[in-house]
């Protein structure tokens, strides 16, 4: 099996990097999607990947960072001329999300319903989405999947959970986006490799958590060396940047109340392996779009 980084921002439109998204190829060559971003039908082209041979995209949760690509991901799949209906699991509200955008490309999708060819594969653009909640929420032969639930929005607004994903003989565990929490511990336990969010550098936590600006609920660097270290992962992706590391004028203008702008740069990241460090002494990538992590 092999790790594709289609996406390693966070929510703001960073000109380097796509929002989150990832790719597992397995020996078999099957492709499974974990949470689909924007850009990140791009990226699998960048990749080699055909989108139309994703056939399950799995969603942690509802930030549009997450899912915002999932409709153009099934149109371009249909226009690549996938076989069959494409498989979309996420927690309560993804039918709502899908449902509602497929409709809201009406138009396009009767135009394009006309050809001969988008008449033939139609089925693809009827996606089968299944909504789930902690447990065990997908398992087909190849692989297995478990979610647990996370901390990152307030459970009155809906649920955010992790993965930690069985296949080819690997353990593959994904964060979400979460605080530190008991069950993303438990989902990491010894896993091959562990690819969890780390939002910010800890001066800019430092920064946002005494102006009172933005959510408190991301794992900082040394948090996340810490939980790396206990759940005795082999393998450890840190992803998600929060921007600190982008030189643009326009994001340092958006970033204004958000973080210490005029720290911002990528040497910001050698700051965020040297407190992973602190306390992972394993292998460790930072996270850049199209990564690929071979297991």
């Amino acid at each position: 099996m092999h790790v594709t980084m289609l996406g390693t921002a966070a929510a703001l439109p960073d000109p380097d990097r796509c929002h989150t998204a990832i790719l597992l190829t397995l020996d078999s060559g099957r492709t499974v999607m974990l949470d689909c971003g924007h850009g990140a039908t791009r990226r699998m082209i960048q990749a080699n990947v055909n989108p139309a041979d994703v056939d399950t995209v799995l969603i942690t949760h509802l930030h549009h960072d997450h899912i915002s690509d999932l409709p153009f991901f099934l149109l371009e799949s249909w226009i690549l001329n996938r076989k069959g209906r494409p498989t979309i699991v996420g927690p309560k509200g993804i039918e709502h999300f899908v449902s509602r955008s497929l409709e809201a490309f009406d138009v396009d999708i009767r135009a394009r319903s006309k050809y001969p060819a988008r008449k033939a594969n139609f089925e693809a653009i009827q996606p089968m989405v299944r909504e789930y909640e902690a447990g065990e929420i997908l398992h087909d032969g190849d692989l297995s999947v478990t979610a647990l639930e996370v901390k990152h929005i307030p459970t009155e607004v809906t649920h955010c959970y992790g993965f930690r994903i069985e296949a080819d003989g690997k353990i593959v565990t994904f964060s979400g986006d979460t605080e530190p929490c008991e069950n993303i511990g438990r989902l990491a336990r010894n896993a091959d490799l562990l690819i969890h969010e780390c939002t910010f550098p800890e001066v800019m936590i430092a920064h946002r958590l005494k102006s009172g600006v933005g959510t408190a609920a991301h794992t900082s660097p040394t948090e996340l060396g810490q939980l790396a270290s206990v759940a005795q992962v082999k393998s450890l992706v840190a992803t998600h940047f929060g921007h600190f590391d982008s030189l643009s004028p326009v994001l340092k203008r958006a970033a204004g109340k958000h973080l210490r702008v005029e720290l911002m740069g990528p040497h910001l990241l050698d700051e965020v392996a040297a407190d992973i460090r602190k306390n992972y002494k394993g292998s460790l990538h930072l996270a850049r779009d199209l990564m690929r992590i071979d297991l």
